[in-house]
């Protein structure tokens, strides 16, 4: 039997920096489109950069995804919303369903390019015929990193469809509310952060179930099952 070559610690290492990264790619969607319909503010403040450290939030990219890891659930997780000015977009409520999909869809995006790798790599035995292959275990790192990526990409387009503030499922809701009920909902996000907290820990302690890792993890099995068909 193959040992695995990812330990514990470099398994939860690898996990957050492709979260990192994905994270990154995810704001880095949600301002580009609103930059293409007509709004800069992203650009403005130098948020549309591939620099890592303009879109880390602390908790939201580091900590959540190593606890979530270390407990062996799906990961999820979040970096700082990218600032944007609905009244200059084109388009009205129309451009604000964009810029919030943009992110959730640029990660289905980043899980089907990873599945076009293994895909090619399987196709044309790449696997095989890696330099490396004597050493088999580089193999299964590099399949297992690929993976993890759509795994990882898989659960932040599910978390973050969710409508609890800070996540792109709130915004989505709140297009689709008006006058007092949407002045309530948007007072209510002010309070995002421990809001998600209680939903996140709080509730599945009192519950004794878990609904958010049972939704995530549920989307990631019909995900996984329904993109590895045929390999």
């Amino acid at each position: 039997m193959l040992k695995d070559p990812i330990s514990s610690a470099t398994s939860v290492a690898i996990t957050v920096a492709i979260l990192v990264v994905s994270c990154m790619l995810h704001e880095i969607a949600h301002g580009f489109v609103a930059y293409l319909l007509g709004d800069d503010t992203a650009k403005r403040a130098h948020r549309l950069t591939l620099n890592p450290l303009a879109h880390i939030d602390p908790f939201g990219s580091v900590i959540l995804p190593c606890l979530m890891s270390l407990a062996h659930g799906p990961i999820f997780g979040f970096a700082k919303p990218v600032p944007y000015n609905p009244r200059r977009l084109k388009g009205g409520r129309l451009s604000e369903v964009l810029v919030a999909l943009a992110g959730p869809l640029s990660n289905v995006l980043q899980a089907c390019v990873a599945l076009g790798i293994v895909r090619v790599l399987f196709a044309t035995n790449g696997f095989k015929s890696m330099p490396f292959q004597q050493d088999i275990t580089t193999t299964i790192f590099v399949y297992k990193i690929l993976m993890q990526y759509m795994v990882v990409n898989i659960s932040l387009a599910a978390f973050n469809l969710i409508p609890l503030p800070p996540l792109d499922g709130s915004s989505l809701l709140g297009l689709f509310l008006s006058g007092k009920l949407r002045q309530t909902y948007e007072y209510i996000q002010h309070y995002s952060l421990p809001i998600l907290m209680m939903v996140l820990y709080v509730l599945p302690s009192i519950l004794h179930f878990d609904i958010i890792s049972w939704y995530v993890t549920t989307v990631i099995h019909f995900a996984m099952e329904f993109m590895l068909q045929g390999l």
